[in-house]
């Protein structure tokens, strides 16, 4: 069970509590403990032989040591068996509707016994809920729109969470017999900001060898996590994980890999395309390979035998076979890509190598995980030129954010560090909230020391359209604002981004040579490829963050890249692809 699982059980344990009327302090424990195990670089499954070092975790006392031994032991928590026991599993799924927190919930369960999607639902259509105390109609019809959004996205899943799971299955089926390649696609390939499912394809002898096959299915079917097997044929296994992810791996032989990780990657638009292409050109295009068309039905009217093979083995030769160049995986999704792979306009895009920095960072100083030095180092192990620490100001009161004096100290601590370290430019910044009427929450005397301010939104989500286009232009005014932190706000699968007027903010933007940020953090991954693509036609500039709270966040980059990829970025529409002088200029407009 790897850390944010078990933290997910310390999480849904702390809920289920609050919902129970349990001690606050106690449920603090497990949110502290889940949020500690979140950060943690190791493994908590490697640290419970050693428990000494699990009690340094901040937020890991004895007590919690010994849940945390149990987890890894049984694979559960009995505190929180024996609480959805009492409020069932349906009590789970309405903490994931905004609006609905655990003392709602509560509440309604009080008032009605009702458990479950459904009957919150009925209660709100019904009236119901706006009887009960601190609940207007406001609320109510808030809780229906919640539940209208929530099942709108159920069944989504972020990239990451996909992402780790083909990584522990390509590891679980990695030098069984027969087996040559294990590799993900569908929309994880492509870098969809969310997966639907898990597409994995296995390549090797094992398709043609029976008792290679029947291992490997086997091996298939016992991957850790499953919680039930939809399917398992000759060459094929689905079978849905504890998340409610659905895993299809698909056995093939090693002249068709080529064919099959085209068909599979998708899109379905860019696959019609391109087999329409294939037609015109004389061939048929499956998950098998590229094939000559047979020739027409005869005289005696029985048709000809079937069509050569031209390709099959790689992508590369079924879209050269197509005189196209090489498509990408990221720009399959009919948006012009195949006309610009005919006429050779496919841009060099951005790549991971290509980043020169990562500038929005935090520290222990406000709500990160490690010190100044530990980050700076950390991004120096990554082969990085520059970054910045960003720590949050003081409108973030949950965070310990910054006031101007505490401000102005650490400018003093991040210089010190830059001047100790070697090999890495350290920049001193700021993520300075901006306010609900669009003033800056430090002082711009302030502002005007740091290296690069970072103008981010985390309060006031739900201002009008209008009152948030000022709200945001106004900080892009600002002469001391760098650019704008993950600009629309949205939390994937859970938040929505709020509403304003992008290309007005993007016009700004331009105009005074303020970039946005493309905040790589799975969860958010914003600004999407569609407003990327925006503010590439306006020639406003991107930096990719990690918006990193723990030195092991930053390998998170590569999902930001995706993003940017996808949008048909190129290292000169990034900023941080910038050498150190370069970029230090293009962050200081005063």
């Amino acid at each position: 069970m790897d850390n944010k699982a078990i933290a997910g059980i310390l999480y849904e344990t702390a809920d289920l509590m609050e919902i129970n009327g349990d001690d606050s302090f106690r449920i603090r424990s497990y949110r502290n403990a889940a949020e500690a195990i979140e950060g943690l670089p190791q493994a908590v499954e490697q640290l419970i032989c050693e428990p000494k070092k699990l009690l340094e975790v901040p937020g890991i006392g004895k007590s919690m040591a010994e849940k945390l031994q149990e987890i890894c032991k049984e694979g559960k928590l009995s505190l929180h068996s024996q609480l959805l026991e009492k409020y069932r599993p349906s009590m789970l799924e309405l903490l994931k509707i905004q609006g609905l927190g655990p003392k709602t919930i509560s509440l309604i369960w009080s008032a009605y016994k009702v458990s479950d999607l459904q009957g919150v639902e009925k209660l709100a259509r019904e009236g119901k809920l706006h009887e009960l105390p601190r609940l207007g109609e406001k609320q109510e019809q808030k809780i229906l729109k919640s539940i209208e959004d929530y099942r709108r996205i159920a069944g989504r899943f972020c990239l990451d969470d996909a992402d780790k799971i083909a990584q522990k299955l390509t590891e679980h089926l990695t030098g069984l017999a027969g087996v040559d390649k294990v590799t993900p696609a569908g929309s994880l390939r492509r870098g969809r900001d969310t997966v639907g499912d898990l597409d994995i394809l296995v390549t090797g002898n094992c398709c043609s060898n029976q008792q290679q096959r029947d291992a490997v299915i086997e091996k298939i079917v016992n991957f850790p996590g499953i919680r039930d097997v939809i399917g398992r044929g000759e060459n094929k296994v689905s079978f849905r994980m504890r998340s409610g992810m659905q895993v299809d791996v698909r056995l093939l032989p090693p002249e068709s890999f080529g064919a099959a990780m085209q068909y599979f990657t998708g899109s379905k638009s860019h696959n019609v395309a391109l087999r329409q292409r294939a037609l015109k050109m004389g061939y048929t295009l499956s998950e098998y390979g590229l094939d000559e068309l047979p020739p027409k039905a005869g005289s005696d009217g029985e048709p000809g035998p079937g069509g050569k093979r031209v390709a099959g083995r790689t992508e590369e030769e079924i879209y050269a076979q197509l005189k196209l160049d090489y498509i990408p995986p990221e720009l399959r999704e009919n948006c012009g890509e195949i006309e610009a792979a005919a006429e050779h306009r496919l841009p060099q895009l951005v790549t991971v190598e290509d980043l020169q920095g990562d500038v929005h960072m935090h520290t222990v100083e406000t709500d990160g995980r490690c010190t100044i030095e530990e980050m700076a180092e950390a991004a120096r192990e990554r082969g990085y030129k520059y970054m910045a620490i960003t720590d949050h100001s003081k409108n973030l009161a949950f965070a310990n954010g910054l006031d101007d004096a505490r401000a102005l100290k650490h400018i003093e601590k991040i210089r010190k560090a830059d001047d100790e370290m070697k090999g890495i430019k350290v920049f001193a910044g700021i993520e300075v909230d901006i306010l609900a009427d669009g003033e800056l929450d430090l002082s711009d005397a302030v502002l005007k020391e740091m290296d690069l301010v970072i103008a981010s939104v985390h309060s006031a989500f739900n201002q009008e359209a209008s009152k948030m286009t000022e709200r945001l232009l106004r900080a892009v005014n600002n002469p001391h604002v760098s650019l704008i932190g993950h600009p629309t706000g949205r939390i994937l699968l859970r938040r929505d981004a709020y509403l304003f007027d992008m290309e007005a903010v993007l016009n700004a933007a331009a105009q005074n040579r303020v970039a946005m940020e493309l905040n790589a953090y799975p969860d958010r991954l914003d600004l999407c490829d569609r407003h990327l693509r925006m503010a590439k036609e306006r020639g406003v500039k991107i930096v990719i963050n990690t918006d990193s709270h723990h030195a092991s966040h930053m390998e998170k980059v590569r999902y930001g890249v995706l993003q940017a990829r996808r949008a048909w970025l190129t290292p000169g529409d990034v900023l941080n692809t910038l050498p150190v002088e370069e970029f230090a200029r293009a962050m200081k407009r005063a």
